[in-house]
């Protein structure tokens, strides 16, 4: 009748119990908070960059039209041929090739 019992040492539980104290996690970081700042400081790098560009658009414009108006007093004078084209004397030249 006691043919079942188990001698020596009982046999190991295959499933860990779940109640053990384990490490306590850790905090999660701020990130949200983090990017916020970032994007922050980027957009106010990008403001004053976009302010320097703009002032240097505007010198660039200014020299740009002091330099332009002595351009627009010279004017190009193409002069017409002075020998009128000899469409025979042509042909001929050729067909001597």
């Amino acid at each position: 009748m006691a043919k079942n019992k188990q001698k020596g040492k009982k046999q190991q539980n295959v499933f860990q119990v779940a109640n053990k104290q384990s490490k306590p996690k850790t905090k999660a970081k701020p990130v949200k908070t983090s990017l916020k700042h970032i994007n922050t400081l980027r957009n106010e790098k990008v403001e004053s960059l976009n302010q320097m560009f703009t002032e240097v658009q505007r010198d660039v414009k200014s020299i740009s039209k002091s330099t332009c108006e002595p351009k627009k007093a010279q004017k190009v004078v193409r002069e017409a041929p002075r020998e009128a084209v000899n469409v025979d004397n042509a042909a001929q030249l050729l067909s001597q090739l």
